[in-house]
């Protein structure tokens, strides 16, 4: 099997200190391949969102180690120079909200990204309009956000988060918004694109509707992982 593209080790994450400090992770370990989709679940509270917020270089965890497709970006503090540029680069985002801007098309938000990274103008439109072919929404490429509805709102983050081709993807309850069937074009979408693009992607959900589709399974409990098997019911 290739080498796993996230590793957690004892990830730690205390906000506070002294009596009144509050651990959010007591020691999470965690490793996810190349090409694999898997569900993080947990209760309100229980720890999802930080742990998200610790991977993505969002904040900064207590304790612990993060290595990312080998390199290791955290070990007792941050071993990575540029976060700005781990976060752009090797990590996509997809969040319960699509979060586009209102006044750029669905093209330039796609390739927005791109050209913050220094990509030409035409190579980033042509790469938005690659991925948005990818996620059948090639035919509204020139809409404003405003004329989409939710679930081609939905693609065109999920597009913006695959840009620039990272090789991690974290998805804040992706489906939480849409309807049974939305939902699982969503978890659809993601697993072809894991597999066509080798992406490792985390999936944060109460979402009992696509729960099914994983084949493994990190429950998060008292700020700890435990990881079972799914049904990992095929999709495409």
């Amino acid at each position: 099997m290739a080498e796993p593209a996230i590793v957690l080790e004892r990830l730690v994450k205390r906000y506070g200190k002294g009596p009144t400090a509050v651990e959010a992770l007591k020691g999470v370990d965690m490793a996810v391949h190349p090409g694999e989709v898997v569900g993080l679940i947990g209760p309100s509270g229980s720890g999802k969102t930080t742990l998200l917020k610790c991977l993505g270089a969002v904040i900064e965890p207590t304790a612990g180690k993060i290595t990312l497709g080998g390199e290791v970006t955290f070990d007792q503090g941050w071993k990575v120079r540029d976060l700005r540029a781990l976060r752009r680069d090797r990590i996509g985002f997809i969040f319960q909200a699509p979060y586009l801007i209102p006044f750029l098309d669905a093209t330039e938000n796609v390739a927005l990204l791109p050209m913050l990274a220094g990509r030409p103008d035409a190579v980033a439109r042509a790469r938005a309009l690659e991925i948005l072919g990818t996620l059948d929404v090639a035919h509204r490429a020139a809409a404003r956000i405003s004329a989409l509805s939710g679930g081609e709102q939905q693609r065109v983050a999920i597009a913006r988060a695959l840009a620039n081709k990272p090789p991690i993807v974290l998805a804040d309850e992706p489906t939480a918004p849409l309807d049974s069937e939305r939902a699982l074009t969503v978890m659809r979408i993601l697993n072809r694109l894991a597999c066509d693009y080798g992406t490792a992607i985390i999936v944060v959900t109460h979402d009992e509707k696509i729960i099914p589709t994983f084949r493994r399974i990190f429950h998060i409990r008292d700020g700890r992982t435990v990881e079972e098997r799914g049904d990992g019911r095929p999709l495409y």
